[in-house]
């Protein structure tokens, strides 16, 4: 089957839209499935990627890491139809998923919708953000998802959401998987050495895409404060994204700055040492449809402190494989950690 997969993002941009393409595509060409992926251009892409087709974009849009497609060249369309897709999976409800709906009416083929994304957890993102901003994107996300013949949602949460939202196309819950040897055998004692962390230090770890609708603020203080009266701690924060320098902001006005480690976005075995590396994983998103990192910290064996909130209590377990504690509350997340 030729399956064209159409996202407002992907490799290299961080993200768990990305890397749910990403895996997914992977996964169907395991399975014998011809897959090509349109996606805009982001910085750091590879110059010569197989079976991607990139659209000019608008990189870093009103300050953020995403990128805005620009028109579709009519040299792109050629290329589609060339490809023949008997099937479109699209990612987003907007820009490019308008593109993903015409494609799939022109070539008469079905047209499958994954909502990542409560979509008006992100207004932030766009000029002139409102609550009237945040009511239209409910309704293009349920309108969209009605124009699809089959939905698909991450997480149980999400699927009883979109019911609730006035959804009547069928509904499928499929989380995006972890390959679990990928994470299983991650080397923590290199990870330290390489940035000088003792090996008697305890990490609490945290990976994403960092931007405030992960709550980093929160997520820093509350790591902070469990610095203060643990002096052997460190914080671990992997990844890029517009709110890394508040993170260092808020730890050099809390002096600890030198228990602060920035590694940056980090992938395949360097990811895998980051989190072997770690003695827990603190996660304070409530933005969250599935939460990935949850899943690929508990591979690497660490336990998981992070709020009680949709997406996440689809993946914690409280007291099992993790603690969950309620949203906001600095104290309980301390004594959690």
């Amino acid at each position: 089957m030729n399956i064209l997969m159409v996202s407002n993002t992907y490799l290299p941009h961080i993200g768990g839209v990305a890397l749910s393409v990403s895996r997914f595509s992977e996964a169907y060409r395991q399975r014998g499935h011809r897959v090509l992926v349109l996606a805009p251009t982001f910085e750091g892409m590879e110059e010569e990627e197989s079976d991607v087709v990139r659209i000019p974009a608008i990189q870093n849009f009103n300050g953020s890491d995403f990128s805005v497609r620009l028109p579709i060249p009519t040299s792109i369309y050629s290329r589609l139809s060339d490809f023949q897709p008997d099937i479109v999976h699209s990612h987003h409800p907007f820009l490019l998923g308008d593109s993903a709906l015409r494609i799939a009416s022109g070539h008469n083929v079905p047209l499958v919708f994954t909502h990542h994304t409560m979509y008006e957890q992100y207004t932030h993102y766009a000029p002139g953000d409102s609550p009237e901003m945040k009511e239209f994107v409910i309704e293009l996300g349920t309108g969209y998802a009605n124009l699809a013949n089959h939905v698909i949602a991450p997480s149980a949460d999400v699927g009883i959401e979109l019911q609730r939202r006035g959804v009547t196309t069928p509904i499928s819950v499929i989380p995006t998987g972890v390959v679990l040897d990928d994470f299983s055998s991650g080397d923590g004692i290199a990870f330290r050495r390489r940035f000088n962390i003792s090996e008697d230090a305890f990490v609490v770890g945290h990976v994403g895409r960092l931007a405030p609708e992960k709550n980093l603020r929160f997520l820093s203080d509350a790591v902070a404060s469990f610095l203060s009266s643990h002096p052997n701690a460190v914080f671990v924060v992997i990844g890029e994204g517009p709110s890394r320098e508040s993170i260092t902001e808020k730890f050099a006005k809390r002096g600890c700055s030198d228990r602060l480690f920035l590694p940056g976005r980090l992938t395949g075995r360097s990811l895998a040492d980051g989190y072997a590396a770690m003695n827990v994983f603190a996660f304070a998103s409530f933005t969250e449809t599935q939460g990935m990192v949850l899943a690929e910290a508990m591979a690497a064996g660490v336990p998981v402190v992070a709020v009680d909130a949709p997406g996440v209590n689809d993946v914690v377990c409280d007291g099992k494989n993790g603690v969950l504690l309620p949203a906001q509350d600095r104290g309980s997340f301390v004594r959690g950690l």
